[in-house]
């Protein structure tokens, strides 16, 4: 017998043609017309998930449905429900959302919509189930799932490798949290690898690299002669993910316009070429990263509490280096093999009294700049044997007084404009940091976002 799904609707025009939907896909459907119905038929029969609309009368305004929603969750807290609301009380699905259900669907909403989202939160509870006795060890999740790259056996950040292993399954979103460095894109890897989606396409999209103006150009593709500059057709970053994952990195970058225009490609998973009126439809998983605390942007009013809802359905933070300092010889080891190899020199070796100084630092910018500081050594040492104080000078190149270095050169500041000066130290600090935008936005004081735009501004290209 498959699946039993009971729909909780006043409509019977949605609820006869939910029921033919979901039982040409295979699942049983029951049939509630009111919350008390909903509540007297949960108690008699076996119901595996809940689709529930949020209005059953214009006086309650959702009311009623939330109050639903919380009965169900308090007498079966571990059953999944899927809530449908209106676009414009999207709010109240917010609501439901923090009260326990596991989705929202806005109305107008189409069988695509409804299928994926049952086949996703049905997936995840399927996945939340396994393997509860006992947390699995490296080596198991070696045998189960393809890690690529990732490299750790800290028990913290093994817990979430599992996790994001388990649910890459499912069509899920992922949004991934954590400090610069700390692996964020690579684990985006791990889950579209492991998916139904892996021979599709994982595109990546940096959105903090986008200009506002550019955004809808860059995401959603755009006609020629759209704009000034559409001098053919283009393909934007979602109908090249199609039938794959898109990666949406530094999500917390978005400004207020484009977060709009985001939430709604993620929930009517529509859009429409700039320059075009006809509507296409997205099929990609959306996995996103941010280094950015979003639920005190929410509180602040500078991201959309309503879009965060869309991107977390799963949550991972990925532990800083500073937190897992056991594995940082074995991440020191795996990037000196890669290095090895590149540079041709089979015998490199760390010493044990470097590797116990490099974790006995703070790392702050994580697993990215232990890679870099292995690189910078074995290209500064002319020694296999890498010692501490070889890291130690090394590292001193990072250091603020090494920065200053950067601008030694400068013209007479005298002689330049405002403008001029800040072009000037741009692309100074791009020459002395070999074009590693990371380390250029630090040298100078900006964000990522604001260093990008000053790049567009002085037409300066990398």
């Amino acid at each position: 017998m498959g699946v039993r799904v009971l729909i909780v609707d006043d409509d019977s025009s949605v609820t006869i043609s939910l029921s033919l939907l979901l039982k040409q896909a295979g699942y049983v459907s029951l049939v509630a017309d009111s919350p008390n119905t909903a509540l007297d038929v949960l108690a008699k029969e076996k119901v595996e998930l809940v689709i529930q609309d949020m209005n059953f009368s214009r006086q309650t305004s959702g009311q009623e449905g939330l109050q639903l929603l919380q009965q169900i969750k308090l007498q079966y807290p571990d059953l999944p429900i899927i809530l449908i609301t209106a676009w414009g009380s999207i709010s109240l699905a917010v609501k439901g959302i923090q009260l326990g259900a596991s989705d929202f669907i806005t109305k107008p909403w189409t069988n695509q919509q409804i299928l994926q989202s049952v086949a996703t939160v049905l997936g995840l509870v399927d996945a939340s189930t396994k393997k509860q006795e006992q947390a699995l060890t490296r080596e198991q999740l070696e045998k189960i799932y393809n890690l690529r790259d990732i490299v750790g056996t800290d028990p913290k950040f093994l817990k979430i490798l599992e996790l994001a292993c388990r649910v890459s399954s499912t069509d899920a979103s992922v949004l991934i949290t954590g400090e610069s460095g700390t692996g964020k894109e690579i684990l985006a890897s791990v889950i579209h690898h492991n998916s139904k989606r892996r021979d599709g396409a994982f595109i990546k999209v940096n959105l903090g690299g986008i200009p506002v103006s550019l955004f809808e150009s860059e995401m959603f593709g755009h006609i020629k002669g759209a704009f000034t500059d559409a001098h053919q057709n283009r393909k934007g970053r979602f109908e090249l993910a199609a039938g794959g994952s898109i990666f949406l990195d530094e999500i917390g970058d978005l400004d207020p316009s484009s977060q709009v225009k985001m939430l709604r490609v993620l929930q009517d998973r529509t859009y429409e070429v700039l320059g075009s009126s006809v509507t296409k439809t997205v099929d990609v998983r959306v996995i996103s990263a941010t280094n950015r605390n979003l639920n005190e942007m929410v509180s602040k009013g500078t991201f959309r509490e309503d879009l965060l809802y869309r991107l977390n359905l799963i949550a991972l933070h990925i532990p800083p280096l500073r937190e897992r300092p056991d594995d940082i010889p074995i991440i020191a080891r795996h990037f000196l093999t890669k290095l090895a190899n590149t540079y041709s020199r089979e015998s490199l070796k760390i010493t044990d009294r470097a590797m116990q100084w490099l974790q006995g630092l703070d790392w702050s910018g994580n697993i990215r700049q232990l890679k870099h500081l292995l690189e910078r050594v074995v290209l500064v040492c002319s020694s296999d044997q890498l010692d501490r104080d070889d890291f130690a000078i090394c590292l001193q190149m990072e250091s603020p007084e090494t920065k200053k270095e950067v601008f030694d050169s400068l013209p007479e500041v005298g002689s330049m404009t405002i403008d001029e000066l800040e072009k000037a130290m741009i692309l100074k600090s791009l020459k002395f940091h070999a074009g590693n935008i990371s380390k250029v936005a630090e040298s100078l004081g900006l964000s990522r976002t604001s260093l990008y735009r000053r790049l567009e501004k002085y037409g300066i290209k990398i």
